[in-house]
């Protein structure tokens, strides 16, 4: 039988993402940009700004939800 952190982990797979900062990224003047993966689905964005790489990531943490979302 799974433990209660094991069937409701702090840090589940589904809301895990991979970042990487491109070249152009100058963290100085607040210029990032680069390329998101989320690991479950593998949908991948390239973004320009802070902007851009949460409206991705907030977009598939709600398809999560949804998906996960189950009625009592």
């Amino acid at each position: 039988m799974k433990s209660p952190l094991e069937q409701n982990p702090l840090f589940a797979p589904a809301q895990a993402f991979v970042v990487q900062f491109g070249r152009e990224t100058v963290v100085d003047t607040g210029h990032i940009a680069g390329r998101v993966e989320h690991v479950v689905s593998r949908k991948v964005a390239r973004f320009q700004s802070l902007d851009e790489l949460m409206a991705f990531m907030i977009e598939v943490l709600r398809e999560v939800a949804e998906t996960t979302h189950r009625p009592c």
